[in-house]
């Protein structure tokens, strides 16, 4: 006999049903009648078990209409391409990956100047609230929100490239523009991590509960010093990153992209 809570109990049979197709995305489950009658439990303990799912980000509910699996389309991104110049691009990375993925790409764009924060100072090499001008992208996959984008410049170089300055897309991208600047981007440290949302990020997003983002850290440098500092969030339920590194000629093409 299983030691655990039957609400956890009803809560595993049904994820174990849930990943293998029995109910798949976007079908509904059985009434909470029913399932009271399949578990032989009560009503607080089959509510308490779709909770716990709820609270994963496996189901949704909704007052009359019951609980529903989540549809997850997930966007996978290449990062070892991302800014890759190398690569031919319609604009900038992110446009070109949405569209060559057969998906819509959308996106809101915030600029402003503002005092730099600690932990983007020390990355840029500058003074704590030193000045810094922010691009801030709402990104959105078909409609969806997919990401958050914040990406910092120090102000020596918004001197020498003004256009960072300006409302709006750079149309070809912030990498391709700094490089026909004769400020080109020649490597970049990333960083990643994983975390429960802010209440902001939740609401820009529209993150569910028990949904985690995933925090993509990529500080770009040129030949003599740091030029930029962005932070992706990404909701952690919608997207999957790789990275190419080293000669692959040996790897199939069936493997998962």
């Amino acid at each position: 006999m299983s030691k655990q809570p039957k609400y956890r109990q009803v809560a595993d049979a049904l994820r174990r049903e849930i990943d293998n197709g029995t109910f798949p995305p976007g079908s509904r489950l059985p009434s909470e009648h029913d399932l009271q009658q399949r578990f032989d439990a009560s009503r607080n303990t089959v509510r308490n078990g779709l909770s716990l799912l709820v609270s994963e980000g496996l189901l949704t509910s909704s007052q009359g209409l019951g609980y529903e699996v989540k549809s997850h389309e997930v966007f996978e991104l290449n990062a070892s391409r991302f800014e890759n110049l190398n690569f031919p691009q319609n604009g900038d990375s992110y446009n070109t990956d949405v569209t060559n993925a057969g998906r819509r790409p959308h996106q809101r764009f915030r600029v402003e100047m503002l005092p730099t924060p600690e932990e983007i100072a020390q990355r840029l090499d500058i003074a704590v609230g030193a000045k810094a001008v922010l691009r801030f992208c709402h990104r959105f996959v078909d409609d969806v929100p997919w990401s958050t984008q914040a990406t910092y410049y120090p102000s020596w170089l918004v001197d020498a490239s003004p256009r960072l300055a300006e409302p709006g897309d750079i149309e070809e991208g912030t990498t391709r523009y700094l490089a026909a600047q004769g400020i080109a981007q020649v490597g970049y440290f990333d960083e990643i991590a994983a975390r429960m949302p802010t209440p902001e990020e939740a609401r820009l997003l529209e993150i569910g509960a028990g949904v985690p983002v995933l925090l993509w850290t990529r500080t770009g440098y040129s030949a003599e010093r740091p030029i930029r500092c962005t932070i992706t969030t990404f909701r952690g339920d919608l997207n999957r990153m790789n990275y190419e590194i080293g000669d692959l000629t040996a790897r199939s093409e069936n493997e998962p992209q």
